[in-house]
Formats: C-alpha cells, structure tokens, sequence
C-alpha cells in the first residue's frame, strides 16, 4: 500500500489524534498528539520496526485520563525527516532531540515511556535532565545491560547480522517493504531469539504463509509499510543496529526519578544473554532507587499492542503513583 493512503486503523486512531511537525536542531520531525494535559505529559518513544502510531492505544488512554500525549517519530523514522548523514548516527542525538521537542511544546517536565531502543534514549534522558523528567517507565529493555554479551550469540542472531553493513540491505532489497515489515513483525513477537543458519538470512525465517499475531491487523500494517515506504531502512538500520557500541557502562549513575521496567515473559528479548540477570541481580535497584519490575506472565516484545488494556492499567496507575505538580 502506498504511502499516499490512509487506511482504516489509522483513520480510527486520528479521530482524536493531531499531528505536528516540528523544527528540531535542523530537522523536521513529526509529532502525534492527544489530549489537553491538565495532570501532565506522557512522551512515548517509539522501537524498530515501530513508529508513533505503535503508541496508539496508550496515547488515548492518557489522553482521556487527563494527561498530554506525545508521540514523535524518531529522526530518519516515519514522518520525520532523515538526517543528512545517516552513518554518524548517534544515540546523543537522539537524547538532544527529546529536549528540543520538550522545549518546542513549552513541556517543562514529561513522564517518559521507551519502548525497545527507545528504552535507552528514556533512560539517558532521564539521568542527564531529572529536572525535566517526572519518571520513566520502559517496555521489554532494562537498564545496566553490557551490550558485549551479544557476542556471545550465534552469527545468525539478527543484530549481529544487521550489523554488518548491507547485509540487511540486501537480504530486505529482495522484498517489497511490506513485506519486510511484516516478516520483522511475525520474528519479534515470537518467543525464539530471531537466529538464521549459515546459509539463510533473517528473511527467510518467515514466509507470507505464515500467519500475523492475531492482535496486529492487515490495516495496522498498512499503516507501518506506508510510513516505512517513506522512511526506508537506511536511518534505521544504523539506529539502533549500528551504533549499540556508543551505549556507555550506566557506572555509578543514580536516577532521581522513578522507574518502571516491564517484561513481557515471552518477550525474545528476555532470552538475550545479560537481560534477565540484570533484571533479577539486584544491580538495577543499585542505580534506581524508585524502582518497580512488573512481568507479564504471555506478553511478547509488541506487549503495548498485545495487551493494551494491561499495559494502559500499568501506566496510568504510574501516573497516578508519582502525580507532577501542575
């Protein structure tokens, strides 16, 4: 479906949703936004192979209970313009650019809500700027995890295969974007950690006869391919995919603001070496002192889209937790 359509899913969503698009440090990113925000900001920080709309469920339940939703996409994602040089990606980009959007809307002070690589720009934000942060709740990533235990997967294993560069962009250049999207979607929301063999690629481990998960709908990927037939992989494969080596050690790090990791049990993540010690240790609590865990018991790596409803209660008894002073 081109990117010139507007499929029902969407439709349905922006009904109460506005989008804006903003100057940022030489940029023009797009925001989506809901609601009047009398008891605050949620700003919600989109994964790969996601965008703003992936937030779509959790954006009208804060809007309706009385808060600001925000949504951006990402530079070089969806709506959002590419940066001139997508290879010098830079997760301090990504940090400063959740500022300028903050200081852009006139938001003094934002609940943040991260989502797989959107996790770490949340939580580096939140450490650098807790004058503007409120509290930080996370799906599906942990802080503290040293990303060199990657390594010790098999060279099948999807990051170290998009790492290489045009690995990817060959394996996906065999497929239309849909296609691509939809394959990326079936991997992630399984249990198994995405491996090919020796002799695959990461696409082949899907094929069109195999079936979407049964809460993300043909429209809900009609909107996807559209903004990621705008967008292409150029920007996304570098962020995250090429640049996890500029993730810092957390060090002795306090956060000053609440924090919240929740876990889908049968999130692939939660399999990767590193991530469920580091969940279990101890060693969070050490640089969090507010901190909750929560774990849901089915939930996979799409757990906002496949339990909305159980993410929404998450959320917005946070919000309620930690009310901000308006």
């Amino acid at each position: 479906m081109g990117s010139s359509s507007r499929p029902e899913a969407m439709a349905t969503a922006e009904q109460q949703i506005e989008h804006v698009h903003l100057p940022v440090r030489g940029l023009t990113l797009h925001v989506a936004q809901a609601g009047k925000g009398e008891l605050g900001t949620v700003v919600f920080l989109h994964g790969f192979p996601e965008i703003w709309y992936s937030w779509r469920h959790q954006m009208l339940a804060v809007a309706a209970a009385g808060y600001r939703a925000v949504a951006p996409d990402w530079r070089g994602y969806g709506l959002s313009d590419q940066p001139p040089e997508p290879e010098a990606a830079a997760y301090d980009d990504l940090v400063e650019d959740l500022l300028a959007i903050l200081d852009a809307l006139a938001v003094p002070k934002a609940f943040l809500v991260g989502k797989d690589f959107g996790a770490m720009p949340a939580y580096s934000f939140a450490l650098c700027h807790p004058n503007r942060t409120c509290g930080v709740m996370c799906l599906g990533i942990p802080f503290g995890v040293n990303s060199s235990s990657l390594n010790t997967l098999a060279e099948g294993f999807y990051i170290l295969r998009w790492a290489q560069p045009g690995r990817a962009e060959a394996d996906f250049g065999k497929y239309d974007i849909r296609r691509v999207v939809r394959t990326i979607y079936i991997l992630f929301s399984r249990n198994e950690i995405p491996i090919a063999k020796e002799d695959q690629e990461i696409m082949d481990l899907a094929d069109l006869s195999t079936p979407l998960p049964e809460w993300f709908s043909e429209e809900d990927l009609d909107v996807y391919s559209s903004l990621y037939e705008k967008s292409g992989f150029r920007y996304p494969l570098q962020m995250p995919y090429r640049s996890m080596h500029q993730n810092k050690p957390i060090g002795d790090a306090k956060f000053q603001v609440p924090v919240f990791v929740v876990m889908g049990e049968k999130d692939y993540v939660f399999k990767i070496p590193g991530i469920e010690s580091v969940m279990k240790d101890g060693s969070m609590e050490k640089h969090a002192p507010d901190l909750k865990i929560t774990y849901i018991p089915e939930g996979s790596h799409f757990v906002q889209e496949q339990f909305p409803e159980f993410v929404n209660e998450l959320l917005l008894s946070f919000l309620k937790d930690h009310p901000m002073a308006v």
